[in-house]
């Protein structure tokens, strides 16, 4: 057996014990091994090595230099036989080095201010318009809950831009929070629903949620290149952050005490939309102030979470313009 055939059993032994640990951690907090990504950090090898990393399963790769993951990200694409894989760039971004990251990183780690999120932002969406690229750039936040002056990060009250954008517009906010949409041509529809509503920013999970993909751009209409999307930890703990803000929680429920026609939308409003096929998880549901229903008059008893988000959204348009 040769040196490389004997590295990379080697390296798939590993990775085979790695997810192993994985499991029984995943075990332990009630979590599925789909919850979880396992990134194999590349920064210290040649591109023969990430190959042979490759091969071994390890499909998503870590870079913390710009022009060593475009190295790679070129290098590995290259090989004819080599699986698909993803880079990501977890290290610390310059404002110049952006142009250089777009379109080779399928994700940017952290992000440590607003300023180069909008930065991103800006330069993403141009190439988005232009047709270079079929989804938008997904970026991670990263956020100093400590407060420490030692830590990087945006502080926790810079997370609320939408709000300050729907003050900017003298406007009373007007959000949507996805619970767990995992259908991308629904996460698509009412993200473009919520911009043609007026809108001021569409929240959806980190987990268990569909993701901003090729095909939730197309569904959109281009809407995601206008909507700010928020991607959050724990939906239960933001809208108690919402209501802390001012902000009146409506959750929609079948069994909903609140007609829908009986709803004040009129202020500042966060619609939940649930899951397709659960509706709402049940902590979600508890930290609602109001449980809206919408009448239904044939044998279906429920609407596609798209249908009923344009419902209500557009129940808030009216509201508000009479």
């Amino acid at each position: 057996m040769s040196m490389a055939q004997t590295y990379l059993d080697d390296l798939r032994r590993r990775r085979e014990e790695i997810l192993e640990r994985v499991d029984i951690a995943l075990g332990h907090a009630g979590r599925s091994r789909e919850d979880v990504k396992i990134m194999a950090v590349s920064k210290t090898v040649d591109i023969d090595a990430a190959a042979d990393a490759v091969r071994a399963g390890y499909t998503l790769l870590g870079e913390n230099r710009p022009q060593e993951l475009v190295r790679k990200f070129e290098g590995l694409h290259a090989i004819d036989d080599l699986p698909q894989v993803r880079l990501d760039m977890i290290g610390n971004l310059q404002k110049n080095k952006i142009n250089a990251v777009l379109g080779h990183a399928e994700m940017i780690h952290s992000i440590e201010s607003l300023d180069l999120a909008r930065a991103v932002s800006q330069r993403a969406s141009r190439r988005l318009e232009a047709g270079e690229f079929l989804a938008p750039q997904q970026v991670l936040l990263e956020v100093n809950v400590s407060g420490e002056e030692s830590k990087s990060g945006v502080s926790p009250e810079q997370l609320w831009p939408l709000l300050d954008a729907a003050a900017a517009k003298g406007e009373p906010p007007l959000l949507v929070v996805c619970d767990e949409i995992s259908d991308p041509h629904n996460l698509g529809a009412i993200l473009r629903t919520a911009e043609c509503a007026g809108a001021h920013g569409v929240i959806i999970p980190k987990r268990r949620s569909a993701g901003l993909t090729a095909i939730v751009a197309k569904t959109s209409a281009g809407a995601v290149s206008y909507m700010p999307v928020a991607r959050v930890a724990n939906i239960p703990s933001l809208l108690k952050d919402l209501k802390k803000q001012g902000i009146w929680v409506f959750g929609t429920a079948a069994e909903g005490t609140t007609r829908l026609y009986d709803a004040d939308l009129k202020g500042p409003a966060a619609i939940v939309i649930g899951s397709e096929g659960d509706g709402m998880s049940r902590l979600v549901a508890e930290n609602c102030d109001f449980l809206v229903s919408i009448p239904m008059r044939g044998r279906i008893s429920s609407l596609n979470a798209s249908a009923a988000a344009a419902i209500l959204l557009y129940e808030a348009v009216r509201q508000r313009t009479v």
